[in-house]
């Protein structure tokens, strides 16, 4: 078995790649707080700005912390197309449980729902963009560590999101994105700590891009998205009170607006009636 370095610029790719995880994250949940708040062709516009946010915040974190890792006895080569694969199934997937709380109703299900696609989509991104590395060498994976790397993800995105959900202000959102870049670069370490490799003794030239010419250019420019996306929402007035969707109470004929219910003069007036 090769000896796998995953740390070889030191605490420098863990610490930058955690950042850049709260970085998505951040942008990506004020995306959906901004998108609870509009309706129609705004919302859908604010939430697919979310999902390619905190997807390029997670694929960013994932290959910032591959710059730190090594195999001892091989070369590590990236499968082009495979990344950018990776990148496009991040969106897509994260996007589904973006969507899935933008559009749903306020309550447990669309919340967990959306917590699970969103937690599925790191671990989706993670093990496609694992497949897209090349060594000299037979990998394999821990099915108990890939396990519990999947649980993390979804348990971390589920408080993430029910976060951002209840606190739809600035610090609600910081808080949500520390706890989802946590979430990425637990994964990430969970499912690396999973990862074996066994060296060939017999060394063959490897196709693909080495990190430096493919991978470091590519993180630098979703860094720079992030950076964008970031300044779009500061310039984009958002009124920080929230505005709960109307949803109708069963049976009773008042109107449930997020956990307050109103009832007009004269039925809150029968309703002490019948107390009494």
């Amino acid at each position: 078995m090769g000896h796998m370095q995953h740390f070889s610029y030191g605490l420098l790719t863990p610490v930058l790649s955690y950042l850049m995880a709260c970085t998505g994250a951040a942008v990506g949940l004020r995306c959906t707080v901004r998108a609870l708040r509009e309706t129609g062709r705004s919302r859908r516009n604010w939430l697919m700005l979310g999902a390619t946010a905190i997807g390029s915040g997670i694929w960013t974190m994932h290959f910032i912390a591959m710059l730190g890792f090594g195999v001892s006895g091989s070369v590590i080569r990236y499968d082009v197309p495979l990344t950018l694969i990776s990148l496009g199934v991040a969106i897509v997937v994260v996007g589904a449980g973006v969507f899935t709380v933008g559009y749903g109703e306020a309550t447990t299900r669309s919340l967990l729902l959306g917590g699970v696609g969103t937690g599925l989509g790191v671990a989706t991104m993670h093990y496609t963009g694992m497949a897209a590395v090349r060594v000299n060498g037979t990998v394999g994976y821990s099915t108990l560590l890939v396990a519990a790397s999947v649980m993390i993800a979804i348990v971390a995105a589920t408080a993430a999101l029910w976060i951002v959900t209840r606190v739809q202000d600035l610090f609600g959102a910081l808080i949500a994105a520390l706890v989802m870049g946590l979430a990425v670069s637990s994964m990430h370490y969970t499912a690396m700590a999973a990862l074996r490799v066994d060296v060939h003794a017999e060394h063959t030239a490897l196709s693909g891009a080495t990190a430096l010419q493919f991978i470091l250019p590519l993180t630098i420019g979703m860094a720079a998205f992030l950076c964008i996306t970031s300044v779009m929402i500061a310039v984009s007035p958002m009124d920080e009170d929230p505005v709960p969707p109307v949803v109708p109470a069963l049976n009773s004929p008042a109107e449930t607006t997020g956990t307050w219910t109103w009832r007009t003069p004269l039925e809150r007036q029968d309703s002490g009636r019948r107390r009494r």
